[in-house]
């Protein structure tokens, strides 16, 4: 079985990112594209904050140029394959794949892998939750990055859900924009840091609701979210919210799954745990993107530790005397 130069696990900023450097430094990468091609940013519609686009763009569009990009300078795209398994093999590694276009199974050898699987908000599996999340969540109402999408819903009242500091950040922050921002949480106090959870409470334009939990959405003839349906942790009563939007932040499932097996040290959360740079505990072994960060989550840092990591898997490659 031959050996290849570098894989590259995702196809969402980071490794796309990854892939147009490796390829422009002749590694000629093979990018695994996942079942969801181009990652979350697909699943988007209009993105405002990425630098070079000050009209703004299309999240599929964003995903597709740098796609394009990647390709022209030789990455070798593997459409539809999904990663199974990557396991220490000699001195490289073996990535073990499900192709679903063809519906087969395969496996190969490199020296060197990026891991760049990205993470997926968590929902609460509610009824229509997945009409909401087909691309146009700012735009109907239900979505989970207050800095992606929050200055679509200016002065409109909106909810975040969840206790923590991302919860009590994002409602901070959607406070820019928002008439009023509803800070529903299950229990009666926050579990975030004391700062954070003052910050936010001592906010006017914040109000807190304790007690409660979402469990049904209502929309209007358009579709566009126009109510929640909230209830009671305490004596199941359910009572009607009206608003306009909702910000999920009850966290984020790095996609990791696949590589439980593979010896990579990961934090309590289940991110891959990165040394310096984009190093991992295993020699040859990087990640990038939303895989390894739950601080900050936005396409343009992703892509920035994609480029990263493809200069230090330069660079390994390099060491190896396989460059």
């Amino acid at each position: 079985m031959a050996t290849h130069n570098l894989a590259i696990i995702g196809s969402g900023p980071a490794g796309y990112t990854a892939a147009i450097y490796a390829a422009r430094a002749n590694l000629a990468p093979t990018l695994f594209t996942g079942l969801q091609a181009g990652g979350q940013l697909t699943t988007t519609t209009e993105v405002e904050n990425y630098p070079g686009f000050p009209e703004g763009i299309m999240g599929p569009e964003l995903m597709t140029r740098f796609e394009h990009q990647a390709t022209r300078f030789g990455t070798v795209l593997k459409q539809g394959c999904e990663v199974t398994s990557v396991k220490r093999d000699g001195a490289g590694f073996l990535v073990s794949w499900t192709d679903h276009y063809q519906a087969t199974e395969e496996k190969e050898h490199f020296h060197a892998v990026i891991i760049a699987t990205g993470a997926s908000a968590r929902y609460l599996g509610l009824p229509g939750e997945k009409e909401f999340l087909d691309g146009t969540g700012k735009k109907t109402g239900l979505t989970a990055c207050a800095t992606c999408d929050g200055a679509f819903f200016k002065n409109v009242e909106v909810a975040v859900i969840g206790g923590g500091d991302t919860a009590c950040e994002e409602a901070s922050f959607l406070t820019k924009f928002a008439s009023k921002v509803y800070l529903i949480h299950r229990r009666d106090s926050l579990r975030a840091s004391k700062i954070m959870a003052e910050r936010a409470l001592k906010n006017p334009k914040i109000q807190p609701i304790w007690n409660k939990t979402l469990s049904n959405y209502h929309t209007n003839a358009k579709g566009k979210l126009e109510a929640v349906t909230l209830l009671d942790t305490v004596n199941a009563q359910e009572t009607r919210l009206d608003l306009s939007g909702v910000f999920m932040a009850i966290g984020h499932t790095p996609n990791t799954k696949f590589l439980r097996d593979s010896g990579l040290h990961f934090d309590e959360n289940g991110y891959i745990e990165v040394e310096r740079g984009c190093r991992t505990n295993i020699p040859g072994l990087f990640a990038a993107g939303d895989v390894r960060d739950h601080d900050y989550r936005q396409a343009v840092t992703a892509a920035g530790m994609g480029c990263m990591a493809a200069l230090e898997s330069e660079r390994y490659l390099g060491s190896l005397g396989h460059h």
